[in-house]
């Protein structure tokens, strides 16, 4: 179980998965997930361009299409978006948006679950769901940030 849905958790999640884990991943909070790359370019470097011309909210508003056309819905797949755009929202919070480098695809397929916020962690890796589902993990992982 990997606790925490920033890059660090979510590629955790993936190179678990491709080292043949059945990882679950804990997503609590709204959160940014961007492609890593658009029109040839890193997300972040096309992000930083267009802000020399355009204001936030606009340059939110095409990473956000361009997300949607390029990922999807990530709602669908437990991944709710914030109402603020991931740039505004980096500046507000300091909350990074989430670069996708495949684990979406591993969510899609189940290889990854989606899991809610941990209600409770009680003895030898049972892990209570806000939920309230209960299971079983060999492991726990917590990718909770930077603090």
């Amino acid at each position: 179980l990997v606790v925490g849905c920033g890059n660090s958790g979510m590629e955790v999640c993936l190179d678990l998965c491709n080292h043949n884990a059945r990882p679950s991943l804990v997503v609590r909070d709204t959160v940014h997930v961007l492609p890593r790359e658009m029109l040839g370019k890193s997300t972040f470097g096309l992000s930083m361009l267009l802000l020399k011309w355009l204001p936030i909210r606009l340059v939110d508003r095409l990473l956000l299409v361009a997300s949607r056309l390029l990922l999807g819905n990530t709602s669908q797949l437990g991944l709710v978006r914030p109402k603020l755009g991931p740039l505004e929202l980096k500046n507000l919070s300091g909350k990074t948006p989430v670069l996708d480098v495949g684990t979406l695809a591993k969510i899609r397929t189940g290889d990854i679950q989606v899991c809610p916020a941990i209600k409770r962690l009680k003895r030898h890796g049972v892990v209570v769901f806000v939920d309230g589902r209960t299971e079983n993990f060999d492991a726990i992982v917590l990718a909770t940030g930077y603090k």
